[in-house]
């Protein structure tokens, strides 16, 4: 491929993906002659100017990369690219001006550093044609190129990303592309600490960087350590609690990349403030009291989370006095209404994030519980087991204080006391606090549980889920919630349908990257995620997305470890209406847990369904499956529920029964989907909910 002055073309990747572009020049001119290198997620950003990292202006600045010799010239380290699908290459028509060229200009202190290297297992790799462009004026500057790769600097821990400890597969084509695409978003994700913040407006409050509008660049280090998760592979490459909430339990089911889990949860301890509150996320914020209430919580159950993956006590007791004190900044906050007062406004981005709040209040029933837990099965701590009483007064308090923002008439919950609950101004049932309010168990009636579930799938539209707290937006986020609700609520019929709803709309739609889950989109189906007013700045690779990783194993598969590393779990499997047959697993430091369930017809017997578990020694539990419980140790076991009885009797058999008389339920035929209208735009909302920021 030649390009002359003008010359351009637009190379696509078969997914999204990360690294250090690399260009094998053939030939070029004698002088030092420059291209332009512009980055997209999306097809609809894919030209002459990259998508966006912040919101400073509706598109970054290319990249200019010098060419004055022929063989392998990369981009410099700092200006890996978290994430895209598309790259342009372009041979400007005139050179750039010496000010144009912001990489070499106005740098971060690392300067660019551009040399040769040589493939190796982590590049993509994408032959070039050799096709000329039209171009024929000024042949003085002129390049040809034979090849472009990307070497891929994402999900550093491990020198083969394909070396999976988790897998999902079942008769949905669609589910199966979907847990992928969560697993393969989380390695996006998970990054070289010294690879992060894309916010480079906020780096320069820390290391006072004088980088023009629009320039970028991923060299600030967020955390100690090898490898850290993040929020989003393009931006803004930091360390949310919010987003760990769901990404740290797909990790631990899809790669199990822990130690970027940890060093996550390190970068949020080690900048704790002086009154035990935690930084609404890692560096570079931190430095400036940037705080969350939520955030703060969702910091505490990333520990849980991670306790419960791994096992690291010595990690956890040398943290756990820093865990008390946030803990009990959190619990002073309910007060005597039974609910949380929250004091801070920040939370998804999303407005009305104050006062006694649903979400808040439910979050900090989970975290008591948990809390519990920890100092009781783990630590085994003499001082906080005597403050269980008191403990346990708070969230009785919490279970009556909730019931103050129960709307009757909407069948769901208030988003807090005032303007935005019942009867209120703006009244608001929000997605994430009626998700959080089932998750938590703080809701204790079933009949309540099951209201809350059915309220809430009414309000979905043609591509998901709508975040009604949120005006326009159907986030992916509250979404994975919502999934976890659901299934909390016995309602796992709904978590599937959801999935293949909207997650399936994120990888076919149009404009999206159809391989990674995106960070959020317009209720009418556009890309443009509404927290921004620039559409290019959406991360169409986002942690917090990725519910669907988790939930396939935990819940559709029933997998879940009930104490850390599944010494003792719970196998409760729900096929749903929607499956023909599901199975997969996962492995912690103890072993392999693994499940299938399927759909089959057996001589004399009628049509059953089949469970297959196997846990790995050292671990017991129990399978609940229908109406009968079983203990479980480790090894293999098989379950049979006869369906063409009345109460669906179940028997625990052989791991080898009747296994030749076994055939597929070639009757068994998947649902209509039901038919949902388009989300309509509230175009004066979306202006109006426009985060001003970095």
């Amino acid at each position: 491929m030649t390009l002359n002055p003008g010359g351009l073309v637009i190379l696509e990747f078969a997914e999204n993906i990360a690294g250090r572009a690399c260009l094998h020049v053939s030939s070029t001119s004698k002088s030092q002659t420059y291209l332009a290198l512009a980055y997209s997620e999306s097809p609809r950003f894919a030209g002459r100017l990259p998508d966006a990292t912040t919101d400073r202006q509706e598109r970054d600045l290319p990249l200019y990369l010098p060419i004055d010799r022929t063989g392998i010239t990369c981009v410099s380290p700092e200006f890996v690219r978290g994430a895209f699908k598309y790259l342009t290459i372009y041979l400007p028509e005139h050179p750039p001006k010496p000010e144009d060229i912001w990489s070499e200009n106005e740098s971060p202190p690392a300067s660019p550093d551009f040399r040769d290297v040589r493939p190796d297992s982590h590049q993509k790799h994408l032959g070039v044609h050799d096709e000329t462009s039209h171009h024929h004026h000024n042949h003085s500057r002129r390049i040809s190129i034979s090849s472009v790769y990307v070497n891929c600097t994402a999900f550093p821990s491990n020198p083969n990303p394909r070396a999976y400890t988790g897998y999902f597969s079942s008769s949905s084509t669609l589910l199966n592309r979907i847990w992928y695409s969560g697993a393969y978003t989380l390695q996006l994700t998970t990054i070289d600490p010294a690879e992060g913040s894309a916010l480079i407006d906020y780096n320069r409050r820390v290391d006072q960087n004088h980088s023009p509008q629009g320039s970028w660049y991923s060299n600030f280090t967020i955390a100690n350590g090898t490898a850290v998760t993040t929020d989003g592979a393009k931006r803004d490459r930091m360390a949310y609690p919010g987003d760990m909430a769901i990404a740290v339990p797909g990790i631990a089911m899809s790669t199990y990349d822990m130690v970027a889990v940890r060093s996550a949860l390190d970068s949020l301890f080690i900048r704790q403030y002086a009154d035990g509150a935690l930084p609404y996320a890692g560096p570079p914020m931190g430095y400036s009291d940037e705080f969350s209430d939520t955030y703060h919580m969702h910091t505490l159950l990333g520990v849980w989370n991670y306790i419960l993956y791994t096992d690291d006590v010595p990690w956890l007791q040398a943290h756990w006095g820093a865990y008390l004190q946030a803990f009990e900044y959190s619990l002073a906050k309910v007060d005597r209404t039974g609910l949380f007062h929250v004091t801070s406004t920040n939370d998804w981005l999303r407005p009305g994030m104050t006062g006694h709040n649903l979400e808040a209040t439910s979050l900090m029933y989970c975290v008591l519980q948990l809390t519990v837990r920890l100092a009781a099965e783990v630590v085994k701590d003499p001082y906080a087991r005597a403050q269980f009483g008191r403990w346990q007064d708070v969230a009785q308090r919490m279970q009556r204080g909730i019931e103050l923002l129960w709307c009757d008439e909407r069948g769901l919950y208030g988003d807090n006391v005032g303007r935005r609950g019942c009867g209120g101004r703006d009244e608001c049932t929000p997605q994430d606090g009626n998700s959080w309010a089932l998750i938590s168990g703080i809701i204790s009636n079933r009949t309540r549980r099951s209201t809350v579930s059915t309220n809430l799938r009414k309000r979905w539209t043609k591509y998901g889920a709508p975040a009604t707290e949120f005006p326009n937006v159907i986030s992916p986020f509250a979404s994975s919630f919502e999934l976890l609700a659901h299934c909390a609520a016995g309602n796992h019929d709904a978590a599937v349908e959801l999935t293949e709803l909207m997650w399936g709309y994120m990888l076919d739609g149009d404009g999206f990257t159809n391989s990674t889950c995106v960070e959020g989109y317009r209720i009418d189906g556009d890309i443009q995620y509404p927290a921004y007013w620039s559409s290019s700045r959406n991360s169409h690779a986002h942690g917090w997305s990725t519910g669907p990783t988790m939930v396939l194993l935990t819940e559709i598969l029933g997998i879940h470890l009930e104490t850390p590393l599944g010494r003792m779990c719970r196998i409760a499997p729900h096929l749903t209406k929607w499956l023909k047959g599901a199975r997969g697993g996962f492995a912690t430091g103890l072993g392999r847990f693994e499940v299938m369930l399927r759909r089959m017809k057996v001589k004399g017997a009628g049509p059953v369904e089949v469970l297959d578990v196997e846990t790995p020694a050292g671990s017991g539990g129990k399978v609940v499956f229908g109406a009968e419980t079983w203990d479980v140790g480790g090894g293999k076991s098989r379950y049979v529920r006869f369906l063409d009885d009345g109460d669906g009797r179940v028997e625990k058999v052989a791991t080898d029964w009747k296994e030749s008389e076994l055939a597929e339920d070639d009757e068994w035929e998947k649902p209509e989907v039901e038919e949902r209208r388009v989300g309509v735009v509230d175009w004066e909302a979306l202006k109006e909910n426009y985060v001003k920021g970095p």
